[in-house]
């Protein structure tokens, strides 16, 4: 068996200095029947190594609740399969762009900003997750012939917080739990990261997407040897919806990529393949220098304009890294595989059926719950999904402006009924509509979470109304609060909602697709608004017309030949005309 250490200068691989030569791809963000192809992927254009980050509240829905932990081991023998290390970054937080940065929303909504400390809670609740996830690491070490070299302790964590005393407990916890290859941190090249985020005696690493000279000579200045290791190159991006599509010049990151090897750096480019956030899983960003204005939520998409696209393709990118990569690999470089089936020809549906979203929440909804003020989506156990407030106005009164204190992150709003506005916290999260409401009238407020902050001070902030619904000034309480999650939707469930015919507006519509030649592809919904889309009971993610993104890619193993069943679950406007089902 192999040993992996890290030495004055190198990483040393059985005593020899190796060079690793890694790539980004999160397997949760892949098909699992796509995993061995991208793999392939990453071995063509360079790569002996694959970076993942394993979140947390994907896998520990409720506490001691758990899911398919063992994903991970699955991905971990794919990567020996394909002949490659591995290394793994178990957080607890992992940023990552998904939702809560990967903390579950069940610990961070008691806990708040005690979450990523020494809090006795926080680190039980870690504790529990590391002795059931970690095994799957353990046994795949490079020591006991597995592909795993490198675990990361926690991620980025200078770009958060200060407390040494949490990280050096999160090393020894890794340790204790039989982690024996290296373990590492990464931090943006900058002083006041690299203090925040370092562990005396654990490797310290730079995560940077340009000036790689300058990014080193930083980390130097905290870490005088060892090996240099951009363990982020960042060679992309990610969208947020509403915003212009983010691109980076093939050749400009080629030639980034390029410098931080000339300095005799090992590199992990992020993202190589970035994949997408099935699921609803994708999070959000507070805008501004301090990560403390607007909300941006993150599209469906986790393309990141990567050297190998979502769909698998090898791009611009991709053929400019594999000729700078080239003079660094052991011999030849492999073929690029062939391809996954793609859909062989495009697909037209009209919706067959449709349900107003009250009936919907009435079949799969959690059961209402009446408090004096509106409950939370951490109070209610809403992870991903929205929640229906309905409160009353009394009366007689005239009208006056209502409004919401707190609100997060989208509501629709509507009076005795009728549609009365959608308020949107771009601006501010209290916010008001825009004609004033006479009483007395019932207010239904449907909420949905747009995405967990991921990054930066606002981490583990909670949803929904977090403060009130007023009337003028005067707050209206007696709140009735129903949750309807994105994990009630499966297929015995949505088989008990009664669909009328296929009607317009908010609500749940369901479609069939008859496709011969089942493949990849990507799914369209002309005219709709925003929602989420399920595809044989799958979730491709949310839609929305904000864009930038206009279509959600469909793995080819969700599809299958002959009938294909639709849900869309359009939460703001009309559902459009039907679902197009394109060739890639």
């Amino acid at each position: 068996m192999s040993t992996f250490a890290v030495g004055d200068e190198d990483f040393l691989l059985d005593g020899r200095p190796v060079r690793l030569l890694s790539g980004a791809l999160h397997y949760f963000r892949v098909h699992e029947g796509h995993w061995e192809h991208r793999l392939g992927m990453l071995r063509a254009m360079g790569l002996d190594c694959v970076e993942t980050y394993v979140p947390w509240n994907l896998y520990e829905p409720g506490p001691g609740r758990y899911g398919d932990v063992a994903a991970l081991g699955r991905f971990l023998d794919a990567v020996g399969r394909a002949g490659m290390r591995a290394i793994v970054r178990p957080g607890p937080y992992i940023c990552a762009e998904w939702e809560n940065g990967g903390l579950p929303h069940w610990l961070t909504g008691p806990l708040g900003r005690r979450v990523r400390t020494r809090d006795p809670e926080f680190l039980a609740a870690v504790e529990s997750w590391f002795r059931r996830l970690l095994p799957q690491v353990v046994e795949r070490q490079v020591d006991r012939g597995g592909p795993v070299v490198l675990v990361q302790v926690e991620n980025e964590y200078g770009s958060y917080g200060s407390d040494l005393v949490y990280l050096e407990w999160l090393a020894g916890l890794l340790r204790e739990c039989g982690v024996v290859v290296p373990l590492f941190t990464s931090d943006g090249p900058e002083d006041h990261m690299l203090t925040g985020g370092s562990v005396p005696g654990v490797l310290a690493t730079a995560n940077f997407g340009s000036g790689a000279r300058e990014g080193f000579a930083a980390l130097r200045r905290h870490r005088a040897s060892g090996p240099l290791m951009c363990m982020e190159f960042w060679c992309g991006w990610f969208d947020h919806w509403g915003t212009e599509h983010a691109v980076r010049d093939a050749g400009d990151a080629a030639a980034a990529l390029r410098e931080v090897l000339e300095c005799g750096a090992s590199v992990n480019v992020y993202m190589a393949h970035g994949g997408t956030n099935f699921g609803g899983w994708a999070g959000a960003n507070r805008d501004g220098e301090l990560h403390d204005g607007p909300l941006r939520p993150t599209v469906t998409s986790y393309d990141y304009d990567a050297p190998v696209d979502e769909a698998g393709r090898p791009t611009e990118k991709f053929w400019r890294f594999r000729e700078v990569l080239a003079e660094y690999a052991e011999g030849p470089l492999p073929e690029v595989p062939e391809p996954p089936a793609r859909l062989a020809a495009p697909v037209r549906a009209a919706f067959e059926g449709w349900a107003p979203l009250d009936a919907v929440l009435e079949v799969l909804g959690d059961g209402e719950v009446v408090a004096a003020v509106p409950p939370t989506f951490e109070e209610l156990g809403v992870d991903r999904g929205l929640v229906r407030y309905r409160v009353a106005v009394p009366g007689p009164r005239q009208p006056y402006p209502l409004g919401v204190t707190g609100l997060r992150d989208r509501a629709v709003v509507y009076v005795d009924g009728a549609l009365a506005g959608v308020l949107d916290t771009g601006g501010g999260e209290d916010v008001a509509l825009a004609e004033p409401v006479a009483g007395p009238a019932v207010v239904d407020l449907w909420v949905e979470s747009l995405g967990r902050v991921n990054y930066g001070p606002r981490l583990a902030e909670p949803k929904g109304i977090t403060g009130g619904v007023r009337h003028e000034r005067q707050y209206l309480h007696g709140v009735r609060a129903r949750g309807l999650r994105l994990d009630a939707f499966g297929a015995a469930a949505v088989g008990k909602v009664s669909f009328g015919e296929a009607g317009s507006g908010p609500g749940l519509l369901r479609g069939t697709l008859d496709v011969a030649g089942a493949g990849d592809a990507v799914l369209r919904l002309p005219g709709a608004t925003r929602g989420f889309v399920w595809v044989n009971g799958f979730c491709l993610g949310r839609y929305w017309s904000a864009g930038p993104q206009e279509a959600l890619f469909v793995p080819g193993p969700v599809l299958r030949e002959g009938t294909n069943e639709v849900w869309v679950l359009e939460l703001e406007g009309d559902a459009g005309t039907g679902v197009e089902l394109d060739v890639l």
